[in-house]
């Protein structure tokens, strides 16, 4: 395995010669998943008023230093303030305003009594008819349920920062600060190519010798998972011109990743690499990893190239150990890969290349993960991807490994 690339290096050698994309402004309803550009500062305070935490009635916290349910403070009713309407009286000794959750505190009222601290009952609480009077059953004290000026955020916070992806929460949080254009990371655009005489498409019908172009959707599928936008050519012909064609409109195209599967291997109709030489450059090609030996990495145009393999578990293999950090980057993600460790539940072989074996992981009495084999190995099983919850690394110039030998795991799903 001497003249074999190692895998860290490889991807060293990948990362180094990526740079983050530009950034970007989007409508706020399109940004979730993205990845935020650079930081935002609060220029409004959150909540802008202060408001009423309850329903209830809003009052002057003095007034009712005494009240209890023996002894009921009666308040004078002036006002009734629903959400989303700006008060038009000012309370004053004695005097209370009925209140809604949400709604602005009356200037002079610095307090809010819950409703069921009232002599109100929920079933009139609501009434068109305002009530002349309320009677007060239990002393609160200054801003008892009042929600100030400021309280969730202050003007001049930094309320995100550059790099954070944005959920649902971030999106809220920007709309509460009236984002309505937010500054994001472009998605890099990555055009899948692939290649070979055999190749049909889903909806055509298999005939002998045809086989059915997986790696364009499972690829496709990979890069949208990881912040890409996939740009999916046709399967070009095993004719050198044909191959040069899809390469000149792969270019044409200006993305930001170019990436292939099949054609890597040594082979009489693999012309890939004859036009990469042609249109480019190839940095490394034939890395010491199992499944997906040959594996090339280089530009083409000017634009960084990855040449896959063509059996679909090397494919996403590849893709999952050195595409996928390539393109987060890009994408101005964390390259940082979901990792467990497993006991190993059989005997594991490998040739000594570091192998990604399909694993599933079950807990054991103890709650250790316990690894065991999908099944077959085979380049070509997608049943094994479908089914593994993570890919066991079996390290370099191990060539078995016993039952109980602890490994690392890639994850494949959320466990």
């Amino acid at each position: 395995m001497a003249n074999l690339l190692n895998v860290d290096v490889a991807l060293e050698r990948i990362l180094s010669q990526l740079t983050q994309l530009a950034a970007e402004e989007i409508v706020l309803d399109t940004a979730q998943g993205r990845v935020l550009a650079t930081d935002i500062t609060a220029e409004i305070n959150l909540p802008p008023f202060a408001n009423s935490a309850m329903d209830g009635f809003a009052v002057r916290a003095g007034d009712i230093t005494t009240a209890s349910e023996n002894n009921a403070v009666r308040l004078r009713v002036v006002s009734d303030i629903p959400a989303g309407v700006a008060p038009q009286v000012s309370i004053g000794s004695g005097e209370a305003a009925r209140i809604m959750t949400g709604a602005p505190l009356p200037d002079g009222a610095d307090a809010v009594v819950p409703v069921e601290d009232t002599n109100i009952a929920w079933e009139t609480w609501d009434a068109a008819t305002l009530p002349e009077a309320v009677s007060i059953l239990r002393a609160v004290g200054v801003a008892a349920a009042v929600r100030p000026v400021g309280e969730d955020i202050q003007a001049g916070t930094t309320v995100l920062t550059a790099g954070t992806v944005l959920r649902p929460q971030e999106i809220g949080l920007l709309a509460a600060l009236g984002q309505a254009q937010v500054p994001v990371i472009m998605r890099p655009r990555v055009v899948i190519v692939s290649s070979g005489d055999e190749l049909i498409d889903v909806d055509q019908p298999l005939t002998p010798g045809k086989i059915r172009d997986v790696n364009s959707y499972t690829l496709a599928g990979l890069v949208r998972d990881y912040g890409g936008e996939a740009i999916v050519l046709p399967p070009a012909k095993d004719t050198l011109d044909d191959v040069r064609r899809v390469f000149d409109e792969s270019i044409n195209l200006n993305p930001d990743l170019i990436v292939s599967s099949a054609g890597a291997s040594v082979g009489a109709s693999d012309f890939i690499q004859v036009v990469l030489r042609e249109k480019g450059e190839v940095d490394f090609w034939r890395i010491n990893l199992r499944p997906g030996k040959p594996l090339s990495f280089g530009h083409v145009g000017g634009i960084p190239f990855f040449g896959l393999p063509g059996n679909p578990v090397s494919a996403m293999v590849t893709f999952d150990v050195l595409v996928r950090p390539a393109l987060q980057k890009q994408a101005g993600l964390s390259t940082h890969t979901r990792m467990a460790t497993a006991i190993t539940g059989e005997v594991f072989r490998s040739d000594g290349r570091r192998s990604y074996i399909r694993v599933w992981l079950n807990p054991d009495a103890g709650g250790k993960f316990v690894a065991t084999s999908t099944g077959t190995q085979s380049s070509g099983a997608l049943m094994s991807m479908v089914q593994a919850d993570g890919l066991l690394i079996i390290p370099e110039d191990v060539r078995e490994v016993p039952v109980g030998t602890v490994l690392d795991v890639r994850l494949l799903r959320n466990i």
